[in-house]
């Protein structure tokens, strides 16, 4: 009887410490890939950072060369768009230098 009794606490003690030491494992991996991405979050919030500038610049200059060119058209000079200046014919009734 007291071999069982020592065999069902070394089962229970196995089981237990099985538990307690993957818990203890995980923990461990978990802390160490927090410490890792904590050291790497600055570098990788930069870069971040400078995409979003990147395509801040580019989204600037592309509208600048928009509302440019819509000013362009808009402020075209009238001498392009008038046709041929119109001709006054004199009338026959009309003579100059009466």
């Amino acid at each position: 009887m007291e071999q069982a009794v020592i065999a069902a606490l070394l089962l229970v003690g196995l089981v237990i410490g099985a538990g307690v030491g993957a818990s203890y494992a995980r923990a461990k991996r978990g802390w160490k890939d927090y410490q890792t991405v904590r050291t790497s979050v600055p570098g990788a919030r930069r870069s971040a950072w400078s995409a979003i500038r990147a395509v801040a610049v580019k989204a600037a200059v592309i509208a600048l060369l928009l509302v440019g060119a819509a000013a362009y058209a808009a402020s075209g000079s009238d001498q392009e768009r008038a046709g041929p200046a119109p001709t006054v014919t004199p009338s026959p009734s009309h003579r100059p230098g009466r």
